[in-house]
This record gives C-alpha cells, structure tokens and sequence, in this order.
C-alpha cells in the first residue's frame, strides 16, 4: 500500500515531467501521434497531458520516463533537471549500481 509520502512524491514527479513533455518530445524530433503510439496511449490522451489538461496516471509516468531515459537527447536533458532521474529511481526503490541478475541468455540478446 502506497503512504502519503509516496503520493505526495509520485505526484510531484508527474508534474515534473508534464511540464517537460514538449522539450523532451521536440529533442528527439517525433510528433505527439509517434510518441503516443510508442507508449500504448492515444494521440488525444496525450496531447491532453502535454498541454496539462488531463492527470497522468503512475503507468504513464513509467512509461514515457523509461521512454525517455532510453534516448540520449532526453536522458541528457533530464540527468540535469534537479536530479529527477535519482528521484524517479528512489521512488521505485532502485538502485542503479546493483548488478541486474537477467535469465540465462537474455544479457546476449539485448
């Protein structure tokens, strides 16, 4: 079960990364349709996020962070926002640093 903290966190988080979405978009080039489309959510669903009209639930956070993080551009301009990435990990209790322990011949195909 999540506590207040967590809330109060997740939610600060997410209006973090609303207020960033058209930067973080226009640095890697794709249009809101495109970058909908890569995470499973409609071009209207996120298009009502980017301009602030809709709450972004914690799946889409997760997905448009690890969106983001997976590209230079984005992983670069979010590394400098007031350490957001630490946070986002943080909130996830994750711990970059610990060896990720894949199943047997996963590590060669990725």
């Amino acid at each position: 079960m999540e506590n207040k903290e967590t809330k109060k966190e997740r939610m600060e988080l997410i209006r973090i990364l609303t207020g960033l979405l058209s930067v973080l978009r226009a640095a890697i080039g794709i249009s809101q349709g495109e970058l909908a489309e890569c995470i499973g959510i409609s071009r209207q669903t996120y298009c009502s996020l980017e301009q602030g009209k809709r709450d972004m639930s914690w799946s889409t956070f997760l997905s448009l962070f690890l969106f983001f993080i997976s590209n230079e551009e984005t992983y670069s301009l979010l590394k400098v926002n007031k350490g957001f990435i630490a946070r986002v990990y943080k909130t996830l209790q994750f711990r970059p640093d610990e060896t990720v322990q894949y199943p047997q011949g996963i590590e060669n195909k990725m």
